[in-house]
This record gives C-alpha cells, sequence and structure tokens, in this order.
C-alpha cells in the first residue's frame, strides 16, 4: 500500500521504535511507517488502517507492537476475533496486561458478556494503571448492559473516579457512559445531569455528549444538505406548476383556433446524493 511522502516513520513511539530495532534497518523503517498509517487512520478510515496494518503484519509478526495495532485495526473494524488472536499474542510477547480491557471488549463483541464480566474480575484487573481500571469498568457495565442488567451496570460505573471533580482523559466517557445508562433504566433527570457533566469534561470531542442533552430537550437539528433538497423540491414543484400553466394556456388557444394538438410534458428530475 503507498506510504505518503510525509511520513517518515519517525513519528512513532519511542517504545515501539525500540522494539522495532530487532529489525534490520530498512526493514524496521518500512514497518514503522505502516504503523504511523495505522495510527493515522484508524478513526476515520478503519478499512484503510487495517490495510496498513497487514503489511506491517506480514514484515514483522514478531514484533509485538505490530500484532497490537493489527489488534486494534481489526477491533475498529468490527473482527473480534482476529482482534482477540492479535492481542493474545501481543500480550504473551510483551508480558504486560494493557490489553486485557480492550481483549475482554472482544469478548462481549463476540456475544460473549458473561466472559467479560469473568475477566473484569481476574487479578490481572489489579495490575492495571488507573486509566486501565476505569476502561476495564466500562467494558464490566457494556457487559451488564449485554446481558439486561441495567441496575448492575448503574452501580459499576459508581467508583471515586466518577464522582471525582478533577478532569481526567477517561473523565468524559464515564460520565457519558453512566448517563446513557441512567437514561436506559428511565431516570431521565439524573442521565440529562451527567450528560451535561460528560460535556463540560469532554475537551475533544470524544463523545457526543451535547447532541444527547440537546435530545432529550426537544432541539432538532437539520442538516445543511436536507435544507437544500428542500429548496429544490420547491422550486421544482414550482416549475412543474409553470409547465402545467403554459400547457393549458397552450391548450386553451389551439381550442380557439379549432386545432387538435397534444403537448410534450416535460418533467424536471431532482439528484439526491445518497449517503
Amino acid at each position: 500500500m503507498p506510504i505518503p511522502e510525509d511520513v517518515t516513520g519517525d513519528e512513532i513511539d519511542k517504545d515501539v521504535r525500540q522494539e522495532l530495532q530487532s529489525l534490520p534497518k530498512t526493514l524496521a523503517e518500512d514497518v514503522a511507517k505502516n504503523l504511523v498509517m495505522v495510527a493515522r487512520l484508524i478513526d476515520e478510515d478503519p478499512e484503510g488502517a487495517y490495510g496498513y496494518s497487514k503489511v506491517a503484519l506480514r514484515l514483522a509478526s514478531r514484533v509485538a507492537a505490530v500484532r497490537e495495532a493489527a489488534g486494534f485495526a481489526a477491533y475498529a473494524n468490527q473482527k473480534y476475533s482476529e482482534a482477540l488472536a492479535e492481542f493474545r499474542a501481543a500480550r504473551r510477547m510483551s508480558g504486560g496486561v494493557e490489553l486485557w480491557p480492550v481483549m475482554a471488549d472482544c469478548e462481549r463483541g463476540l456475544g460473549r458478556p458473561e466472559k467479560a464480566l469473568d475477566m473484569a474480575g481476574a487479578p490481572e484487573v489489579n495490575k492495571l494503571d488507573k486509566a486501565g481500571q476505569v476502561e476495564m469498568r466500562l467494558v464490566a457495565a457494556g457487559a451488564r448492559r449485554d446481558l439486561g442488567q441495567l441496575d448492575a451496570a448503574i452501580v459499576t460505573l459508581q467508583s471515586p473516579e466518577l464522582a471525582a471533580g478533577s478532569v481526567q482523559p477517561w473523565t468524559a466517557r464515564l460520565r457519558y457512559a453512566y448517563a446513557d445508562a441512567l437514561l436506559a433504566a428511565g431516570r431521565e433527570g439524573e442521565a440529562r445531569e451527567w450528560f451535561a457533566k460528560a460535556l463540560e469534561a469532554d475537551r475533544d470531542g470524544s463523545t457526543d455528549a451535547s447532541d444527547r442533552l440537546a435530545e432529550m430537550d426537544g432541539v432538532d437539528f437539520v442538516d445543511a444538505l436536507d435544507e437544500d433538497e428542500v429548496e429544490t423540491e420547491h422550486e421544482t414543484e414550482s416549475g412543474e406548476t409553470v409547465v402545467e400553466q403554459a400547457t393549458d394556456a397552450e391548450e386553451a388557444e389551439d381550442s380557439v383556433e379549432g386545432q387538435v394538438g397534444r403537448d410534450e410534458a416535460g418533467h424536471v428530475a431532482v439528484d439526491r446524493d445518497e449517503d
């Protein structure tokens, strides 16, 4: 797959760069560039990221960082079985526990929420840093919801991290998940309060808390394209009316002159781009 000229491979994390030092220099550079493309595309173009991850995997399948990147690319494309296999391989190579929460979420994606809950109670969770423990809590709450256990999901999310006044990288997502669980349980007043708190903490727009608040408040958003289409339709209808009036006038004139004729009808088609 083509690599843009502005990608040098130097953009990768220093820890990943250190892992790649076990490879020949030219090969390490090629792998690094593909890993950069995975990171660059994974949010906006997950299929593209997946393609670059496959190239990196073909070049250096024995590097833990490559297996991890391949796992996240597969995960972003909802290929949960493949993602889980790659995460397991990366974990065996590195010996770390950082991937434990996303591995549990893969179990959810595969329709095994009970397995995800088992992982949430495993000793590995105690070895996670604070961010990892919050992520594990989010996965466990999601598993509870998968099982229809809304109250248990709400209790799972109630934690010191949720109640903390300081904003951390995980704060917005944790508050959002709590608000969403409350709303699903029919506790709309509390849900609105926590969606607002999530919005306050969402500095990089990682959630759609503002849209959820607007929806709860009954605010409707009209897409600009939709407005243009509406205007075009009105214009088209007006155009057809003019054509019909002109046709009626011509028919009247033909009647007066005693001539028999047929007018050709013109139709205006409105093309709409489909998403």
